[in-house]
């Protein structure tokens, strides 16, 4: 990002060629090929960009010369396509996302800093079958765990659970746990080097909020969704109006996850009055355990990408979730 002089807000300057130019260092520690795939904010980023990314990222792991992926991205929307990047490659290759907080107009910018951190851990043959990661201010997060938790810090990234898996501590890439692994179901038929064929856009995202009523959720789905990703409070539950709304879908064949707003810990059928999560599990929601709502959401597109009848579908995600 750069700042406009014309309006002092700040908008994509930067080809790839002059972000490299501002990291000479990335030459000192190893060949580096470019791509100009896109130039977006985060917000502009959709699914159907993540998987024309993915096939792009697919094609680029197969060639024998290449070691490593590093993708510039928006932060605001990095850790959803770090998410399905992961779920999608088959790769044990590293392929590692990395934004800026700071603008290049900014004394602070933290572009190249991160950048050169993101491609050392990129070219390091310990980061081999970690999965996707996120390198931001010298941490390096797992794909499945990684959360915004700031809206303009350097340190805006976290994994709030457990933590990062490791470190870029003065040049030197430092792992200290492994992230929960990757799916093991893939698909025979898929291109190769990519888990699936195609994906399912047709999934909402709905959080909960107090005094909720079913309108809005049968307003979305009335347009032929075939999921819906449900962001409830605490452990998973919601307000109990939409409770009838959870069982008629699912009776209807649309697939339903519950995640929480929280930022750590996992769903479970702790609670059994009306609303609780125990009751929407009896309605037919799967919990998705500590995925947030985005990440669950993509987890939907891609396993019913995979598996277009909803009770395979759940089956894949419930596996996933555990």
């Amino acid at each position: 990002m750069k700042v406009d002089l014309a309006t002092g807000a700040a908008v994509p300057a930067l080809t790839a060629q002059e972000i490299l130019a501002e990291a000479p260092v990335l030459r000192t520690i190893c060949e580096v090929g470019v791509e100009d795939f896109s130039r977006l904010p985060g917000p502009h980023v959709t699914p159907a960009h993540m998987w024309r990314l993915a096939r792009r990222v697919a094609a680029w792991l197969e060639r024998p010369d290449v070691d490593g992926i590093v993708i510039t991205h928006g932060t605001d929307t990095i850790e959803e396509t770090a998410y399905f990047l992961d779920l999608v490659l088959l790769s044990e290759k590293p392929v590692v996302l990395v934004g800026a907080m700071r603008t290049i107009s900014d004394p602070s910018w933290d572009g190249p800093a991160n950048l050169t951190a993101a491609v050392r851990v990129a070219a390091c043959p310990q980061a081999r079958g970690h999965g996707a990661l996120v390198v931001m201010d010298d941490h390096i997060w797992p794909a499945r765990e990684v959360r915004k938790i700031h809206t303009e810090s350097t340190g805006s990234f976290s994994a709030p659970e457990f933590g990062p898996v490791g470190v870029v501590d003065a040049g030197q890439v430092v792992f200290r746990r492994t992230a929960r692994p990757r799916p093991s179901w893939s698909d025979s038929a898929a291109e190769t080097g990519l888990r699936v064929a195609r994906i399912e856009p047709r999934v909402e995202l709905i959080q909960a909020y107090t005094g909720m009523t079913d309108q809005l959720i049968r307003a979305v789905m009335a347009d032929g969704a075939r999921g819906l990703a449900l962001v409830a409070f605490g452990r998973g539950n919601v307000p109990p109006a939409i409770v009838p709304v959870v069982e008629a879908l699912v009776a209807g064949g649309a697939l339903v996850t519950v995640s929480s707003r929280s930022i750590a810990g996992r769903v479970k059928p702790r609670y059994g009055y009306e609303g609780g999560g125990l009751k929407l599990q009896q309605a037919g929601a799967i919990l998705a355990g500590d995925l947030s709502g985005a990440s669950a959401r993509l987890l939907q597109m891609v396993a019913l990408g995979f598996r277009s009848d909803v009770a395979g579908a759940c089956e894949i995600i419930r596996r996933t979730c555990e």
